[in-house]
Formats: C-alpha cells, sequence, structure tokens
C-alpha cells in the first residue's frame, strides 16, 4: 500500500511514546518532530503539514492530556482524530438527482492517471447500486481511448455512447443525453479529453461542456504516484472548471500517498474513491477514518468484513463451516478458499487490514506465502483426481508420485503439501470438539468463517 513506509515510521514513533509513563512537553515535541519529517517524506504538503502539526500540539500539550492516566495513547488518539480531518473527516458519495432525472457526471484528468479505466469502474459502482448508466466516449483525440472505453463498458455490462472521433465533443455530450432520456437511462457518464499537462484548450473544451450540459457532478482522476504535482492538478482544476470531488488512482502503487493527505486541505474538495488495482472491481469508497487507522497501523477491520461480503459465497461458507466443525475438509475445500482470497484482492491486500500488521511482518508473511508457491499448491491440487481431492486419504506413493510429475514438482513437494494438510485437519478436529463443548455450554455458536 501507498502508506506503508510512513505507517512503519509512524508506529515506531509510537511505540516509544507508549513506552513512557508518564509524558513531558518536551516528549511530545519530539515525538511530532518525527512525526512532521516522516509526512514531509511521504510528499505530504509542507503547509498541510506545518498546521497538521500545531493542531495537534496544542491539544497534544493540554492538562487532560498531559495529567491524564496514559498520555501516550491519547496523543496517538489525538494524531488518528487530526488525520481523520485533515482527509475530509466524513465519507462523501457521488452526488445523484432522485428518481429517473438524468444526473451527468463529467470526468476530467490529464492523460495516463487512469480515467477511462475509472469512468468504466464508477459505471459498474452505479450499476450495481441500482442506478442505469450511460458512458459517452467524448475523447475524440485519442482513437484508443474510445475503443479503450467500449471494452471496458461491454466487461462491465453497460452501454457506451460513441460517435466517433470526428465529432465535437460538446455535440457528444448533447447527443448522449438525449440517447438516454430516449432510452431511459438515469445516468450520463462523459469521458472527457485527457491531456498531458494542464493547458488552456483542455480547460476551455470542459468549460464548453458544463455551459452546453447540465453538468451535476465535476469528478477528477488523478495519479497518486505523481504525489504533490496530483494536488496541484486538482487545484488547478478546482480554480479553472470547478470540481466536486476526486478520484485518486494507483493507491496500491509504490508510491509515498501524500496526496491523499494533501488533496482535501489544499482544494477543500473531498476524495470519492481510490484505486487499488488494475481490475474493473478495484475500486474502494474512500474512508478517511479507515484511511487514518491504516495508516497508524491499526489496521481496517470493516473495509475487510465488507470484503469478505462482497466476495464469499455464503452457501459455501455456510458448507465450508460445517465441514469444519467435523473436520471433513477435502482439497477442493483448501482450492475454494483460495480463490475466494484471490478474489478480496489477495493475501498482502488482505493482510493490510488487518492491526498491528507494518512493513517487516507483512514481508515475513508474503515470503512465507508468494504467489509462485500458491500457484504450486494450486497446480498439485489440479493434478489430483476428484476423488483423491475428496479423501486425501487415497493418496499413497505411486499416485503421488503421479501428481508430483502432472504438476512438475519434485515429489517431496507433494510430501510436504498432504502433510500440511492432515496437520490441518487435526487442529480443525481439536477446534470443532472446543467449538461444540463451548456451545454445550453457552447455546448457540457459530464460527466466524
Amino acid at each position: 500500500m501507498a502508506f506503508e513506509s510512513l505507517s512503519e515510521k509512524l508506529q515506531n514513533v509510537f511505540k516509544n511514546l507508549r513506552s513512557k509513563g508518564r509524558l513531558t512537553e518536551a516528549d511530545v515535541k519530539i515525538a511530532l518532530k518525527e512525526v512532521k519529517l516522516a509526512l514531509l517524506e511521504a510528499d505530504v504538503s509542507f503547509k498541510v503539514v506545518k498546521q497538521f502539526i500545531k493542531n495537534v500540539q496544542e491539544r497534544a500539550i493540554g492538562q487532560d492530556v498531559m495529567n491524564g492516566l496514559n498520555p501516550g495513547q491519547m496523543v496517538i488518539k489525538i494524531v488518528n482524530e487530526e488525520l481523520v480531518n485533515l482527509m475530509g473527516s466524513e465519507t462523501t458519495e457521488i452526488a445523484l438527482k432522485p428518481g429517473n432525472e438524468i444526473t451527468v457526471i463529467m470526468m476530467a484528468g490529464l492523460q495516463g492517471a487512469g480515467k477511462t479505466t475509472t469512468t468504466a469502474k464508477i459505471a459498474a459502482k452505479l450499476k450495481s447500486k441500482g442506478r442505469k448508466p450511460l458512458l459517452a466516449a467524448c475523447d475524440v483525440y485519442r482513437p484508443a481511448a474510445i475503443r479503450q472505453l467500449e471494452i471496458n463498458g461491454e466487461k462491465v455490462g453497460v452501454e457506451v455512447f460513441s460517435m466517433g472521433d470526428k465529432q465535437n465533443p460538446v455535440d457528444i455530450a448533447k447527443a448522449a443525453i438525449e440517447h438516454a432520456r430516449n432510452n431511459g437511462y438515469n445516468v450520463v457518464i462523459l469521458d472527457t479529453a485527457g491531456r498531458l499537462h494542464v493547458d488552456e484548450s483542455m480547460m476551455e473544451e470542459l468549460e464548453n461542456i458544463k455551459a452546453a450540459v447540465d453538468v451535476y457532478q465535476t469528478i477528477l482522476v488523478v495519479d497518486a504516484m505523481t504525489g504533490q504535482d496530483a494536488v496541484n492538478v486538482a487545484d488547478t482544476f478546482n480554480q479553472k472548471v470547478g470540481i466536486d470531488g476526486v478520484i485518486l488512482t494507483k493507491l496500491d502503487g509504490d508510491t509515498r500517498g501524500g496526496a491523499a493527505l494533501s488533496i482535501k486541505a489544499t482544494c477543500g474538495k473531498p476524495i470519492l474513491y481510490v484505486g487499488m488495482g488494475e481490475k474493473l472491481s478495484d475500486l474502494e469508497q474512500f474512508y478517511p477514518d479507515r484511511m487514518a487507522s491504516r495508516i497508524l497501523g491499526m489496521g481496517d477491520v470493516m473495509s475487510l468484513i465488507e470484503k469478505a461480503q462482497a466476495n464469499i459465497d455464503e452457501e459455501k461458507a455456510r458448507s465450508m463451516e460445517q465441514k469444519l466443525k467435523k473436520a471433513q475438509l477435502g482439497f477442493d475445500d483448501y482450492l475454494e478458499s483460495m480463490n475466494q482470497m484471490k478474489n478480496m484482492g489477495g493475501m498482502r491486500k488482505l493482510l493490510e487490514m488487518l492491526p498491528g500488521m507494518g512493513g517487516g511482518q507483512l514481508k515475513q508473511i508474503e515470503d512465507a506465502m508468494d504467489e509462485k508457491k500458491m500457484a504450486q499448491i494450486e497446480a498439485m491440487i489440479l493434478s489430483m483426481t476428484p476423488k483423491e481431492r475428496a479423501n486425501p486419504d487415497l493418496l499413497n506413493p505411486s499416485r503421488k508420485k503421479r501428481i508430483a510429475a502432472g504438476a512438475g514438482v519434485d515429489i517431496s513437494e507433494v510430501n510436504k503439501l498432504v502433510k500440511q494438510f492432515e496437520q490441518s485437519r487435526k487442529m480443525m478436529k481439536q477446534m470443532g470438539g472446543m467449538m461444540n463443548s463451548k456451545s454445550a455450554k453457552r447455546g448457540k455458536f457459530r464460527l466466524p468463517f
């Protein structure tokens, strides 16, 4: 995640604060100096950092904090609250007109920020919420953009309105709205042209579209990897055209993440969503409180639960629960759990949401469960017959030899997998016994799987 380095540095600062029984004003100032350096290194705007540290310091050296029972934890609580304030306090949704009134959303941004892909992602989000969106291809300067939008629209099951690359974008926007009105669409998303940098003709074209049609929301897409440039772009667009919100892309990349902490404070507009990957489903609602928790190493359990609810089949989960209780898991169940983890974004994304998961711990677990090993396990399981997967007790030496050859691995790898699986089953059996004895004493009990 973008904030990995910042998160690790802040956790180290707070570890020192927690270890002190009492805090002096000097302790707080030293800690905040380190927080300041960590934020600047994360590419957060100097003005924003200066104001942030001032706010924290004013609250942190108050009598109620310094004389409290646990001043170290109080300072961390204040930093957390100020981080939330910095990023916008409340979660902001894309505003939509009521009922079947047509909402026109204009997407803007520079080339390379991922605007066209994000436009399709937004359409998919709105469709899943019961809206009927129409995508309009208004980028006539890059023919590939029209084709890209059509491909992505097809993937998410949303129609794309196009008039080719020889028409004026203003005329395309008008015709798209007319098409929406005649065909029962209630959201029109305009994918406008990007440029390599902010220029007057680009701004003029966006102003012309806004003057010709009733644009209800103007959303800017910026690349988180460009750091402070992303903040400057947001500020310029807001001054010239007026924007209602920002979508930050590539927040899963190797970036310092300062843009997420600076945009709201700099241009006063909320971050609506963050792009966390290439897939059309990799767009997450931006929650300032959850992001602050992640940055401070407190995890993001709510997002983890929501991901599980969205990606895990409830019927399969119930079936898995029954098998767990009876210790009857087979290799097919093992494979199913691996696939569900992939659907939820993979091991790393899930671990990032757990409290206390810093860079060091993540690295160790990732090394133990890297993607190559997971792919190797999958190949071994798929080399088994359906009967062998359902009943691992059938796996004698000759069968293991055949599986190893089918998966292209040494037989020792198959032995290792079977041994690990047997150990897991024994553990499940013990857990099942514990669960049953607890449920007998307490009444109804449900496994949290």
